[in-house]
């Protein structure tokens, strides 16, 4: 498995200097191996034939460019190297149905990291002070929060200036094995969950448990106001650019409010069930809707998603995402469909007389389904007979989010239920 851990560095002013001067000067490599890349035909070969052409006049560039003598050499090829993860960045959004283009030449803002990749680095203590080892730059002081464990290899070591001006260094592991999953027909009911998604509730799941959604109700209104301050300043001066941190400071607060909330609740579901099953929700139409569009971007479904499914993985959790359509409609005991507008939170069959929280129902039918996609069969009867609980135990993302909360941080069954 491959994942990464992200730390804050700590240099000095000169070493400030350094790190935008090796950033930018990456920059100006990937530019300028861009328009070499550009200028070969796509007959040469594949995409990293292509690719590997421009890489491999590292050698010859440095004869005439000094500054690239300064990068360290994996550096300098990993620059390049980028090139071909963007082209498959954009080929897979083309895919998704997205309107992009072609690469183009990044301005200083738009290209904000560098990357060492197998070597030139060194994650040591020195002193009682964690500091990371850069060839060719610094010895950098780290905020080390988290060990990494033995058992894992550091393949590369990223770092990125974020638009406040902060310095991150990210390392990129690989451990030994993903842990096995245990067989489909040994899971108990108990532990395997179907998890619907919202915006009022975020997560309504098999078990009764409702999360509510984080309120972010407090850094969205200090992000308008410092948004409004931007406006009035003159851009390009002094004040302006003090300002544009204040806004991107805003921007840094809220991804990381939400993003804390989304890492704690997709670790529980991965620590707490041997099965998970979720929707694979289209956020892209959603987002092109006039209605509730920024809610509906705030929720963050996708990242939740993809959160949640590499967390399986490395829990030795299985994971299986179902087609969404009609799980709300559909009643959980019989099947039977029944059109019910959004604000009719009760679902009410017609049928069986199947009477239940709308968002539990819909839960229900998504682990139906992710069991029928894995080719297991649910045996224990309908709901209403047997698992489906009467009350829902609403949870406040607060109690997410606190430190040391006995509910979803630190999930009490977790040991009992996987060993």
């Amino acid at each position: 498995m491959h994942y990464a851990y992200r730390y804050r560095l700590k240099p000095t002013a000169q070493q400030h200097e350094l790190l935008d001067y090796h950033r930018d000067t990456c920059r100006q490599l990937y530019n300028h191996a861009l328009g070499e890349f550009n200028e070969i035909s796509e007959s040469a070969g594949t995409l990293n034939q292509r690719v590997r052409q421009v890489r491999d006049q590292l050698t010859d560039l440095k004869e005439w460019w000094d500054e690239l003598n300064d990068l360290y050499s994996t550096v300098a090829q990993a620059a390049v190297m980028r090139i071909e993860d963007n082209i498959k960045a954009l080929s897979e959004l083309k895919e998704k149905g997205y309107n992009v283009g072609s690469l183009n030449w990044k301005a200083p803002r738009e290209f904000r990291s560098f990357t060492y990749v197998q070597s030139g680095f060194e994650f040591d203590k020195k002193n009682g002070q964690a500091v990371l080892s850069l060839s060719k730059l610094a010895d950098i002081p780290i905020e080390c929060h988290r060990d990494i464990p033995d058992n894992e290899t550091v393949k590369e070591v990223t770092l990125k200036k974020e638009p406040t001006g902060e310095w991150y260094a990210s390392f990129g592991v690989s451990d030994k094995k993903e842990p096995a999953k245990p067989p489909l027909e040994e899971i108990d009911a108990d532990e395997m969950v179907g998890i619907d998604v919202g915006i009022l509730k975020y997560a309504h799941d098999t078990d009764g448990t409702a999360v509510g959604s984080p309120d972010l109700s407090d850094e969205r209104d200090r992000l308008e106001r410092e948004q409004r301050n931007l406006s009035r300043k003159e851009y390009g001066s002094n004040n302006w650019e003090k300002q544009r941190r204040r806004v991107a400071e805003c921007h840094q607060q809220l991804k990381r409010k939400r993003r804390d909330f989304l890492h704690k609740l997709s670790a529980y579901y991965a620590l707490e069930y041997d099965l998970v099953a979720v929707e694979s929700l289209v956020v892209k139409g959603m987002l092109e809707s006039p209605r509730n569009r920024r809610n509906t971007a705030s929720a963050a479904w996708d990242t939740f998603t993809n959160l949640l499914e590499y967390k399986c993985k490395r829990e030795g959790t299985h994971f299986v995402e179902v087609d969404p359509e009609d799980t709300t409609k559909e009643c959980a005991s019989c099947g039977v469909k029944t059109d019910k507008p959004l604000w009719v939170r009760e679902h009410s069959c017609p049928a069986c007389g199947f009477e239940a929280d709308r968002d539990a129902n819909a839960a229900w039918n998504i682990l139906f389904r992710g069991l029928t996609e894995l080719g297991v069969g649910y045996s224990e009867g309908t709901p209403v007979e047997t698992a489906l609980p009467v009350d829902t135990a609403v949870v406040s993302a607060k109690r997410v989010v606190e430190a040391g909360s006995p509910c979803l941080t630190e999930p009490p069954m977790a040991a009992s239920r996987k060993g």
